[in-house]
């Protein structure tokens, strides 16, 4: 493939916010917060999973009522949960707000953690590498279920489908998007996923890059355009003064570590989630960093 080819069929970067599922007003309404994201002109929000936590509203119930109370902005858990989530149910749920939405919900999809919670709310408690395999097969329940076959079967170790009738079919650009860190899962994501999700807290910026490489060697193995998976930076800092700690400085320093993200590590997707002054932040964000980095980029692609 050509380098014009190649950039042809690159996907457009992408900013979103990342809102906490809280239910407590003193926590902040997420509800406003993704409207109040959409009014800004950001392409999406992602929301974290986790049906243990107390402070937290179920996070495909709150995906479902945002999705009634927005008009344009793609919604996506980062990550639901697997272990409480059985993966043909999860896929005929997001197949269905798919349609419902007119495409604006991506499936972020994780192993699970915090076995401990897990257990409490009477999930299976998984080793590393039981957790791995779970989602191996739940990545291929998840495309059966997709698949529009008229019945499906599967027979793994911890996921069975015996016959079930898909339905409703998603649209063509319903995704399932992996959050990945070790290097089994992150080949599965280049074999197998259609997007990536990491988050700044669990993936340093410094190791961002060889893990997208890792990601985009097994696309190459697998015969899939690695250019053509969705890779979403979930971002935990605040825009301020100059520091030496990425995303964690002035809106110069942010647009700079965006445009090594893109150009130098491949990826192409931005949520942010302010570590203060949520709201004031997200605002900067919006209007000053986004528009910034997308001049930047262009002047990278005109310049390259």
């Amino acid at each position: 493939m050509s380098t014009t080819d190649s950039r042809a069929r690159s996907l457009p970067v992408l900013f979103g916010a990342n809102i906490d599922p809280t239910w407590a007003p003193e926590d902040g309404d997420p509800v406003a917060r993704t409207q109040h994201a959409e009014s800004l002109g950001l392409d999406l929000v992602t929301i974290q999973d986790h049906p243990y936590q107390a402070a937290f509203y179920d996070t495909w119930t709150l995906l479902t009522y945002l999705a009634a109370k927005t008009e344009h902005i793609t919604i996506v858990p980062t990550v639901a949960t697997l272990p409480l989530r059985p993966p043909a149910v999860l896929a005929k749920a997001a197949a269905s707000l798919d349609r419902l939405t007119g495409g604006r919900l991506q499936l972020g999809l994780g192993a699970g953690a915090f076995w401990d919670a897990i257990d409490a709310m009477d999930g299976p408690r998984r080793s590393p590498r039981e957790a791995a395999d779970a989602l191996i097969e739940a990545v291929e329940v998840i495309r059966a279920m997709w698949s529009g076959e008229r019945a499906v079967r599967f027979d793994g170790q911890y996921y069975h489908l015996r016959g079930v009738h898909p339905g409703p079919p998603p649209g063509a650009d319903l995704g399932l998007w992996l959050g990945a860190y070790g290097p089994r899962m992150l080949s599965l994501t280049g074999r197998s996923a259609d997007g990536w999700l990491p988050s700044l807290s669990f993936l340093p910026f410094d190791r961002v890059q060889a893990a997208s490489r890792r990601i985009d060697a097994a696309a190459v193995e697998a015969g899939r355009n690695p250019r053509l998976i969705r890779k979403v930076f979930n971002i935990n800092g605040i825009i301020g003064t100059e520091s030496h700690e990425p995303f964690q400085g002035s809106v110069t320093q942010w647009v700079d570590h965006i445009v090594t993200a893109v150009t130098e590590f491949g990826m192409n997707a931005f949520s942010y989630w302010p570590n203060d002054q949520y709201d004031r932040q997200i605002a900067m964000f919006s209007s000053e960093v986004v528009p910034a980095a997308r001049a930047a980029l262009a002047d990278t692609e005109a310049a390259g």
